[in-house]
């Protein structure tokens, strides 16, 4: 573990399991407001990993007690500290291992649907879900993380609070989320790249391979083109051929796309897709550009559609 690591799990700690601040005024105000209650790990967890796994799977356990609830639709918060509340455990839910995030969306999802029964005119399940879907969901999120997300919506889809208005939604956003899952391979593909050479994605030799769905014009894509630059280890890496860069276009103006491709560093394998399966949801799902993925050299998924400055800390921890 690096000493930056030590040092954010550290502080991330210290936020678990403080005390919430309490809000004073007007005793008579309405509805009754709380501090969030908050959790107390075991003296027997010592170690600083373990810690924040424990803490983060039993962040809402207080929360959604119902023996401490309050008569009050959101159990003693308004929406905006609820929603503060799901920034912090969504970011916790980021820097544990995978299998232990999903396994705490699992039991978040358990906790709610025990409240929700204990609480009927609560809104607390609502909007707790609509807001874990925001941010684990929402392209725009950088918390978004679909292999978290997709145990949200099998909760869901299993849930007797499902409305049968929403079976189709999930289902799709469901069968969505389970493609390309971080630890399995990425699903093969064919492209064209700027001089019309044919390419299988299999076909790219190296260590690791930053996969980017992109278009020259977008300028988020060129932002990212601009801090892979910057960063003397990644060019490192792509100088040292451990690192390549596939960059494809998945629009329809390919006269477009080759005007604006030699923006792109050369370095970088830049192509499209012909026959736009890629387009067609029935590949990868891109929901919003740049959609970046890192894959190791079996094509192993590593990083699932995630925002650039996860991207970067990872190539830089190399």
């Amino acid at each position: 573990m690096t000493l930056k690591t030590k040092i954010i799990i550290s502080f991330c700690l210290a936020a678990l399991f403080s005390c919430g601040p309490r809000n004073g005024g007007n005793k008579t105000q309405e509805p009754v407001r709380r501090p969030f209650p908050r959790v107390e790990v075991p003296a027997l967890i010592t170690e600083d990993g373990e810690r924040l796994v424990w803490g983060t799977a039993h962040y809402w356990d207080n929360y959604l007690n119902p023996s401490l609830a309050l008569d009050d639709t959101l159990n003693g918060l308004s929406l905006d500290e609820l929603e503060k509340e799901i920034g912090t455990y969504t970011t916790f839910l980021n820097m544990i291992p995978l299998k232990d995030g999903q396994a705490a969306v699992k039991r978040l999802w358990s906790g709610m649907e025990t409240f929700q029964k204990a609480q009927e005119n609560s809104l607390v399940m609502k909007h707790l879900t609509a807001l874990l879907e925001r941010y684990l969901y929402d392209p725009n999120s950088p918390m978004r993380n679909e292999d978290l997300c997709l145990p949200l919506f099998n909760c869901i889809l299993g849930s007797s609070f499902m409305q049968p208005s929403q079976q189709q939604y999930y289902s799709w956003q469901a069968k969505m989320c389970a493609m390309n899952q971080v630890g399995t391979g990425a699903a093969d593909f064919s492209f064209i790249d700027t001089k019309g050479k044919s390419w299988k994605l299999y076909n790219v030799d190296a260590e690791f391979l930053v996969l980017i769905f992109g278009n020259p014009d977008c300028s988020a894509c060129q932002e990212l083109v601009e801090a892979m630059g910057s960063l003397p280890q990644i060019s490192g890496l792509e100088a040292s051929g451990r690192l390549k860069v596939v960059d494809i276009y998945i629009d329809e103006d390919i006269a477009a796309w080759k005007a604006g491709a030699a923006g792109y560093p050369q370095s970088w394998i830049n192509g499209y897709d012909p026959a736009g399966i890629i387009r067609g949801d029935a590949l990868y799902h891109v929901r919003a550009i740049p959609s970046i993925y890192l894959l190791d050299s079996k094509k192993t998924v590593l990083l699932k559609d995630v925002p650039q400055e996860r991207l970067l800390d990872y190539l830089n921890s190399l």
